[in-house]
């Protein structure tokens, strides 16, 4: 039995190794080709500019949306070049509101579709499936209900278009409460990282890299010619992305473009959030590993996009990480050559290292503040590590469960900072998740960990134990907290 512990916690803590040494080599393409901004083949006349369909898919969003359709009709585009879909599957006060901002967009000579459906097939992937169908636009635009775009954002995309073969251009996403409160705090480091360092690398070092779900504008024929939405994943908008590429489509990533959203401000929304998004990786991965496998493409761009699929699955071992830390230390004590064991220090300290460089990278890049970055960075990571169980969960349901219901996200209509109350006050909200007890436990499981490595004189161990516990206990207990 001991045996077969060390070997797990080894296998399981190379593995993480391996996920590491991956952020890293994308921290490597960004610092290489960070310079190299993708320019348009050339700008559009104004009297050439494409027709753009933007559509707002929502579901129970009625305290955002006249905040996204003011932001919609202010953005900079011949308005006769515009046409905005409504995709709206409401069950709430979302529909009356809704209807009632159509109408006054309609007296004002917009034009605008409004679409309700009651059943609600597909959900975000069959309502953008169903708008299409009287899309006007040669350009399609796709806004979730939590975003405010700037008014110069598609100006910044529409150019890239005049390149045939591109087939998707992305706006970086802005945080409208990035300093409400610690959790969205982290959360936005978070988001920086990804839209930053990781969209950046693949995107300018020949890589595939996905449509984030919103603030983008696809091809109508790229849509199409890469098989429609499908809602056979939570995760639409990565699956249709990668069947895109495939088919020879080039996607443009354009971070000067920002569309800001709001940021869950409550850690179940958030874990909501987050399990959406493992799960659909998973699914996804399931749905297209093979097909990735088989189809012709330079190999580094087909192991990148494997690490892109699979990334999710770090959850997993980070939780037999977590489980196994304890038995662990034991039997190492108990060993007459302790030592040996130690590779999982310098393990452990170039994954958390990636980690630190990686946001602290990002932070400066964005906001040229490191000191920011670094108070916030060990929390970030404890909270990264205090959602593992959460996301480990999500990764075996989409790749072992059957369940595709779209579960979104609630949104409050926050924005700014000092208004720690403002939400609890707001009509949705998302329920408890019971595993959110197991996080709890497994705080409470550092906790002793911790004692006994004081215990024994455990010292190297226990930064890495502190990680692992304040992690836990900030989601479990804040999960809790804020249910009630």
């Amino acid at each position: 039995m001991e045996t077969v512990i060390i070997v797990l916690y080894l296998i399981a803590l190379t593995i993480l190794g391996i996920y590491g040494a991956h952020r890293s080599h994308l921290l490597m393409l960004y610092l290489k080709h960070r310079k190299n901004t993708p320019k348009p083949l050339r700008e559009f006349e104004e009297d050439e500019l494409p027709t753009v369909t933007i559509q707002l898919p929502m579901f129970n969003e009625m305290y955002v949306v006249d905040r996204l359709l003011d932001g919609i009709t202010a953005i900079d585009y011949p308005k006769e070049k515009v046409q905005i879909q409504v995709l709206d599957d409401s069950t709430d006060e979302t529909v009356q509101i809704a209807k009632a901002k159509v109408d006054e967009l309609l007296e004002k000579g917009w034009d605008v579709e409004y679409r309700h459906r009651t059943d609600r097939t597909g959900f975000k992937a069959g309502a953008l499936e169903e708008g299409l169908e009287t899309a006007k636009g040669e350009l399609i635009m796709v806004f979730d209900a939590d975003f405010v775009p700037t008014p110069g954002v598609l100006r910044k995309l529409v150019d890239h278009f005049t390149d045939p073969k591109v087939g998707m251009v992305q706006a970086r996403w802005g945080h409208i409460n990035k300093d409400y409160s610690v959790l969205t705090q982290c959360q936005s480091m978070m988001l920086d990282g990804h839209f930053v360092i990781e969209h950046i690398a693949r995107n300018r070092s020949g890589r595939f890299f996905n449509f984030n779900g919103t603030a983008g504008v696809w091809r109508k024929e790229t849509i199409i010619d890469a098989g429609g939405w499908e809602h056979d994943t939570v995760t639409e908008d990565m699956d249709l992305s990668f069947r895109a590429q495939m088919k020879g489509w080039r996607f443009v990533y354009v971070p000067e473009a920002i569309a800001p959203a709001e940021l869950p401000c409550e850690m179940n929304s958030f874990k909501t959030q987050q399990f959406r998004w493992a799960k659909g990786s998973a699914q996804t991965t399931k749905k297209l590993l093979w097909t990735v496998l088989r189809t012709p493409m330079p190999f580094k761009v087909k192991l990148e996009l494997v690490m892109h699929l699979t990334n999710n699955f770090a959850y997993l071992f980070l939780v037999v990480l977590a489980a196994l830390q304890l038995p662990n230390m034991l039997i190492r004590r108990g060993m007459d050559h302790p030592e040996l064991l130690l590779l999982d220090v310098p393990l452990f300290a170039a994954t958390c290292g990636s980690i630190c460089v990686f946001y602290l990278v990002t932070h400066r890049a964005l906001y040229d503040n490191l000191w920011g970055a670094i108070k916030r960075l060990p929390l970030m990571m404890a909270l990264g590590i205090g959602l593992s169980i959460n996301n480990a969960r999500a990764v075996l349901e989409g790749l072992f469960g059957k369940d595709l219901e779209f579960v979104r996200t609630p949104k409050h209509g926050v924005h700014g900072e000092d208004k720690s109350a403002e939400w609890k006050r707001k009509k949705y909200k998302a329920k408890f998740p019971i595993h959110s007890l197991l996080e709890l436990a497994f705080g409470v499981y550092f906790v002793v960990t911790i004692v006994l490595a004081v215990i024994t004189g455990s010292w190297v161990s226990i930064p890495f134990l502190v990680l692992f516990m304040v992690g836990f206990l900030y989601v479990g207990a804040l999960s809790l907290y804020q249910t009630r």
